[in-house]
């Protein structure tokens, strides 16, 4: 199956109605989700062992979310189906079937309890093409400012359901006690959690970023130009939606069911260089392309892009040609041997002068590059399709790490924070008492770093942590508050590994 295919198209109109019936009895609260227990109920009518059910589950759930949707609900039952013939439940057992031909699995005693149970209102169907799945309740209203109830544990229903949870309760207290979004980064949005995995294009102008993501989505897209002078020269991200149209940088920033409101922050002259370009395509339905301008022209709004919650899950770096020497060349094969002269070219393009190399989306050509040339192309086009391949299944994971990695910048912050106000005269000489800190923040990070044991590379940039401590008073900042440290510290060391285990494969 392509990285961009769903479930849904591989089925007949007939077995997609035979799927959505059971989804909807399977899905006992009616949220759009199978979570363990639903999952345990309905998969054992398979009568397939323990072993086989977790290994079906494991290959559904690939983005280890906690929970199956209807696509995923497809793929489990197309497992099952395999499973019963006698097939072994892997990857590429699924990859190599012709799905089209798959009737539904035998589920014992199915049709009985679906014959008993109760007629129920209807649920959204998913629509047949497999563009939508059934209505999963939104948490939106989770982050509103006037929403002041906290959040019953029933309404977590997935991982990252579970992190909205501790990051409004928990985590963003502190953040806000302390400032955490002026400092270091933009307050989190439902959206950020939500967003889909990110791959960004870098390089030189015209080596043929374009034409990369056009390659793959095998079609052109709103606002795409190709052509051998610099013809990107704001940052595209290309993402699915309902219509093809573009969308301004401005517009886009303020839109709340978008991951972009934390570039608000760079004002307009770099809202002016961003855009998005929407278009419904089954591959944007799983990943998120970011096109960029020339390495040349955008350097500082690149900068600033990865300096807000925007972060990309992978990036593609286009790159030019140089004549060097290697020695030890033989010891290595041909692909590592690339590898090696890959990394080497990025690491001297600043300083020699090259000719451009492009991507295009044409066949090898054999005849100039030799079947060794041909086979290793054909090597490296494989290996960065699984790489993109893997990007929507580890973006849970990915996520749990930046989450855990946000939260020790913000008790490192709050810490920072409190010790600079601790260290302010009570009355007189303020302003030469916090210049005096501001000049020697250095050391101040230091007394930090010594006093609560913090390891010092976990400590933000020291040049923007000056730079934008010159616009506040210290003496209005908050002392430490033990307590709130305390409940971030629980959420690491408890709350989030007892999240992991809630919502694991239910056969383990």
């Amino acid at each position: 199956m392509d990285i961009g295919s769903s479930p849904v198209s591989t089925c007949s109109r007939e077995d997609q109605k035979i799927y959505q019936e059971w989804f909807s009895f399977a899905d006992s609260d009616g949220d759009g989700r199978i979570t363990g227990p639903d999952a345990i109920k309905f998969f054992g009518m398979s009568k397939l062992s323990r072993p086989e059910l977790k290994q079906v589950w494991a290959i559904a759930d690939s983005k280890r979310q906690g929970f199956l949707g209807f696509n995923e609900f497809i793929t489990a039952m197309q497992l099952v189906t395999l499973a019963q013939a006698g097939n072994e439940i892997t990857q590429d057992t699924l990859h190599h079937a012709d799905l089209s031909k798959l009737s539904p699995p035998i589920m014992e005693g199915l049709d009985v309890l679906l014959a008993k149970s109760k007629p129920s209102p209807k649920k959204s169907d998913p629509d047949l093409d497999g563009s939508s799945q059934p209505q999963i309740p939104s948490t939106v209203q989770w982050f509103s400012s006037k929403s002041t109830k906290k959040i019953p544990l029933s309404s977590v229903t997935s991982i990252v359901d579970g992190l909205k949870r501790l990051y409004i309760e928990k985590l963003k207290p502190l953040e806000v006690t302390y400032r955490f979004n002026d400092f270091v980064s933009p307050l989190l949005t439902n959206s950020d959690f939500d967003a889909k995995p990110m791959v960004m294009l870098l390089g030189q102008y015209s080596t043929g970023k374009t034409t990369f993501i056009k390659h793959l989505l095998r079609c052109g897209y709103p606002g795409a130009h190709i052509g051998p002078e610099p013809t990107t020269d704001r940052f595209v991200v290309v993402m699915s939606g309902p219509d093809e149209r573009s969308i301004p940088g401005n517009t886009i920033a303020v839109q709340a069911d978008m991951p972009f409101s934390g570039l608000t922050t760079f004002g307009t002259a770099f809202l002016s260089k961003f855009e998005c370009s929407q278009m419904p395509h089954a591959l944007l339905e799983h990943i998120t392309f970011v096109d960029t301008p020339g390495v040349l022209s955008g350097e500082k709004q690149r900068t600033q892009l990865m300096s807000s919650n925007v972060s990309s899950d992978l990036c593609v770096v286009m790159m030019t040609r140089y004549v060097w020497f290697l020695n030890k060349a033989d010891q290595v094969d041909t692909q590592q041997l690339m590898r090696v002269y890959g990394a080497l070219m990025w690491s001297l393009g600043k300083v020699l002068n090259t000719q451009k190399l492009s991507f295009n989306d044409k066949p090898v050509n054999e005849a100039a590059v030799g079947p060794i040339g041909k086979e290793l192309f054909e090597r490296e086009q494989d290996d960065l399709l699984s790489d993109l391949k893997d990007i929507p299944k580890k973006a849970c994971d990915r996520r749990i790490n930046e989450f855990v990695k946000r939260a020790r910048a913000a008790k490192i912050h709050a810490y920072i924070v409190s010790h600079l106000r601790k260290e302010m005269p009570a009355m007189m000489g303020k302003a030469k008492a916090q210049q005096r800190l501001i000049d020697n923040l250095e050391d101040e990070f230091a007394k930090v770093q010594r006093e609560y044991h913090l390891p010092a590379g976990d400590f933000p940039n020291v040049d923007h942590f000056r730079e934008v401590l010159g616009g506040y008073n210290i003496d209005k900042f908050e002392k430490l508050k033990p307590k709130m440290i305390q409940t971030v510290d629980d959420m690491l060391g408890y709350d989030i590994p007892e999240l992991l285990r809630s919502f694991r494969n239910p056969y383990e």
